[in-house]
């Protein structure tokens, strides 16, 4: 077996020390070993090769999606077609950039049917995340309105998938004219924030109500828009920002009866990650939600290539194969 393996940070891919490696997984009677088809590369992922995770160990395998095929393990699950992800796998513990990984056996996924080993790779941490914001702030429903920050990104998209397949009335903001690109199960009303008062948008077309759920992806930079956009009683959900500090009002948030959430699916192992997976995954069976595209795919022996292609930010999702 082969795995991707990374020897010390560095502060750019093309000095990164990263090389293949050939190990000999042992699996434990309450694990079981995945002989991986396909896996994801996540920012996350290359943030982490970088050395921005402070508590990354050395050296180490990144990768934190995955699907395979379980060789060792239950009787139940040898053979099967499993998928998973998890926030300590390719940081704090050996991850997915590899021929196989061991796993506790509450930590995998049955794969839908629906969809091919090479795009369940390519579903975990997105859609973990946008759930768990959701889970935590509240889950969307009809006739809620929902305003996604960052529509087009991968958590966006998952976002905007989760809350109309629920049946909320969704609005997508993008810095400039886009269409969605994803999939949804209701209209998704895009809004060109270039040329659009975001806030002013939303509640002219709300008749003034406003969004009940902000799903922020984006942090500071749509913090203010996003905060005025609020409805009474309305919750705001966090998962990054490109500045740390923001003027808040004060006024504003406590007699808006606001409240705000913030997600980091790093907390989130591979355990608690597969419990979410599977409360998803008979929507993905009935094509209630749907994989992403998968734009690029690269070798083991490409992971560079394949951390690049993700700094470049490439629209569809990139894997690692077989």
């Amino acid at each position: 077996m082969q795995r991707v393996r990374l020897y010390s940070k560095a502060d750019d891919l093309d000095a990164l020390d990263l090389a293949l490696e050939s190990f000999e997984p042992h699996c434990e009677p309450d694990q079981v070993l995945v002989e991986i088809h396909s896996a994801g590369v996540n920012p996350s992922d290359v943030k982490a090769a970088l050395g921005a995770m402070p508590h990354a160990t050395w050296p180490r395998t990144p990768g934190r999606d995955w699907s395979g095929i379980v060789v060792e393990g239950p009787a139940d699950l040898k053979g099967r077609e499993v998928f998973g992800t998890g926030g300590d796998l390719g940081i704090s513990q050996d991850g997915s950039h590899a021929e196989a990984i061991v796993l506790p056996r509450a930590a995998v996924c049955l794969k839908p049917s629906s969809i091919r080993l090479v795009e369940a790779g390519a579903v975990g941490v997105p859609f973990v995340t946008a759930y768990e914001g959701y889970r935590r702030a509240a889950m969307p429903k009809a006739p809620d309105v929902v305003l996604v920050l960052g529509a087009n990104g991968k958590v966006g998209q998952a976002a905007i998938q989760i809350a109309t397949m629920l049946g909320a009335r969704v609005f997508g903001v993008e810095p400039r004219a886009e269409a969605y690109r994803g999939h949804a199960s209701l209209p998704v009303r895009m809004i060109d924030a270039s040329r659009e008062d975001v806030a002013a948008t939303v509640r002219d077309e709300t008749g003034g109500q406003g969004a009940d759920i902000v799903y922020n992806t984006v942090g500071s930079v749509y913090f203010d828009s996003a905060c005025k956009a609020m409805a009474v009683g309305a919750r705001q959900i966090f998962i990054s920002t490109i500045d740390r500090a923001v003027c808040f009002d004060i006024f504003s948030f406590y007699r808006g009866r606001h409240a705000f959430f913030g997600v980091d699916t790093l907390a989130l192992d591979a355990v608690a990650s597969a419990e979410i997976l599977s409360a998803l995954a008979p929507n993905f069976e009935v094509g209630a939600l749907r994989p992403f595209t998968v734009d690029k795919t690269f070798t083991l022996g490409q992971a560079k290539d394949a951390y690049h292609a993700v700094l470049a930010g490439s629209r569809g999702r990139v894997v690692l194969t077989r």
